[in-house]
């Protein structure tokens, strides 16, 4: 099973550049931020570890959904204190981006079914001929599936 590595490096790194946001100190609701972000990238770090060692996809989809909640408390925070703290919009935005890459990654990691392949086409497909004769399809008279009797596709 393949999973992107992408999308959770990505989210790690939105997580870890919100740190550069709240550096400059401020009111001390400002200092619950790191907890909340350490937290978020522990669990980044599980999601990370557990693709990179293909484990199962419920195992996969649990440490998603916990690192999403993770996430999402930290983009509430970001949004919510944004002025308080002297958050940039920019970071706020691109926190909110990574979620919505999160939320898709989730959706794939939790799905049921794995990615469908699409079919190969075959030779009878790309030159427009039926795969399987049948009556409809040959004819009888001089043909390689002429027997003493006939066609015996038509009976």
């Amino acid at each position: 099973m393949k999973w992107s590595r992408a999308a959770v490096l990505a989210a790690c790194a939105i997580i870890g550049g919100s740190q550069a946001a709240l550096a400059q100190s401020g009111p001390p609701q400002c200092n619950a931020f790191l907890p909340l972000r350490d937290a978020a990238q522990k669990k980044a770090l599980a999601v990370r570890k557990a693709t990179e060692h293909k484990a199962e996809r419920k195992e996969v989809c649990n440490l998603v959904k916990v690192f999403f909640a993770a996430e999402e408390e930290v983009v509430k925070f970001l949004e919510t204190n944004k002025t308080w703290c002297g958050i940039p919009e920019q970071a706020v935005k691109e926190a909110k981006q990574g979620h919505e890459r999160t939320l898709k990654f989730k959706t794939m990691a939790c799905s049921d079914a794995p990615a469908a392949q699409p079919k190969a086409p075959t030779l009878s497909d790309a030159i427009g001929t039926p795969s399987v004769d049948s009556p409809t399809n040959t004819r009888t008279g001089r043909g390689t599936l002429d027997t003493l009797s006939g066609n015996p596709l038509v009976k």
